[in-house]
């Protein structure tokens, strides 16, 4: 019996998806389906009526571009054992001068791009993961309201010309003195207390998110990597649980060169004949991982020593791990001191111990067995 593919390309948003096929056999072009509702039910009664005018042994392959919908579909299908491929829109082949675009040309050429092997699948994290990843995406949230918080409020005060004498701010001495100003009238009075509440619950809820990643970390099947990466300088718990949950397995790259690349740590190149131009790095892939690793590398700036924090992180590890870790500072800050010693701007030189640091990360990851599911 010939066996035959055809391929579903889905172009998905909130309340509708747009759906075309393309067979694999033969010449025929993408036909269209139709537009239909975004949830699963929907989904199901169009795939049931895809399948009924097909013969037998016709097997179908979804493909649609990631996107704020998750994985929901991936998973939904994936359940029902039909074959689903999710991609990267950036990774998408565009032509240049096409200026038309519709949910039905973007379900064209997805469908057209799978049969002609033009698309790179992305790697869907398990359900487990991914709420790991939401824990610790909700923390860099917190992070970012706290700062904003403390900017108005300091924005605030400056505009009435009160500014803070102390070493440091955000000290409980300098939140007694925010406590002790009183302002000229009730509206700025107001004013400056909900900016301190705003402050104040920010912290909490910051707080909260970091107890809970630390409570959670235990009962998570990629707990041994994590607890694996915190040997390594800089690289706390927050900030292994972060590259973890947002990475996935690192033995998924074959060489810590694809790593790099995937997070976007590599130099921007725009060569042509004789001529050679590199740039600052491509900023690709994920965000999340680049910022944390980049804000790690910041630590390789001080003489190479395994602290007492870095030692409690080390006990019960393997002594491969001990010594990946201790061959990756010796390295790190060496290099670190030898590009300031240079004139290397302090940025470009972070940037390239943020970019070792990941191959460094990717050798202790592959030394870590993870439990199978």
């Amino acid at each position: 019996m010939e066996h035959n593919i055809t391929i579903v390309g889905l172009d998905v948003h909130k309340n509708s998806i747009e759906i075309v096929t393309a067979e694999t056999s033969g010449f025929h072009e993408v036909r269209h389906y139709g537009k239909i509702g975004g949830d699963m039910t929907s989904l199901d009664k169009a795939i049931r009526k895809l399948i009924s005018v097909r013969s037998s042994g016709t097997e179908l392959r979804f493909v649609y571009e990631a996107g704020p919908c998750g994985y929901e579909i991936y998973r939904h299908l994936t359940k029902q054992d039909f074959q689903c491929v999710v991609v990267a829109p950036s990774m998408v082949p565009r032509k240049s001068g096409n200026r038309i675009k519709n949910d039905r040309r973007d379900a064209e050429s997805l469908a057209r791009l799978e049969r002609a092997g033009e698309l790179t699948d992305i790697h869907v994290p398990l359900e487990e993961d991914e709420a790991m990843r939401d824990l610790t995406r909700a923390r860099e949230d917190a992070v970012k309201a706290q700062r904003i918080a403390r900017q108005q409020l300091g924005a605030f005060l400056l505009r009435h010309g009160m500014r803070y004498s102390g070493r440091n701010s955000w000290t409980p001495t300098h939140m007694r003195w925010l406590s002790d100003i009183s302002m000229p009238h009730p509206a700025q009075q107001i004013t400056l207390q909900e900016y301190i509440n705003a402050v104040a619950e920010s912290t909490e809820r910051l707080t909260r998110l970091t107890d809970q990643i630390q409570k959670l970390l235990p009962e998570w099947r990629m707990e041994p990597v994590v607890k694996a990466l915190q040997a390594l300088r800089g690289v706390a718990p927050v900030v292994a649980a972060t590259t973890v949950a947002e990475i996935g397995d690192m033995k998924r790259f074959e060489r810590p060169k694809q790593l790099m690349i995937y997070l976007g740590l590599i130099p921007s190149e725009h060569s042509s004949g004789e001529s050679i131009r590199r740039g600052s790095i491509t900023k690709t892939g994920n965000g999340h991982v680049r910022r944390v690793i980049i804000e790690a590398a910041q630590s390789y700036g001080f003489p190479a020593r395994i602290s007492r924090h870095i030692l409690k992180r080390q006990e019960g590890l393997p002594q491969t791990i001990l010594e990946i870790s201790w061959k990756a500072q010796v390295r790190l800050c060496g290099r670190f001191r030898r590009l300031i010693a240079r004139g290397k701007q302090r940025n470009k030189v972070v940037i390239a111990i943020a970019r070792e640091l990941v191959g460094f990360m990717w050798a202790i990851a592959r030394e870590v067995q993870i439990p199978c599911v």
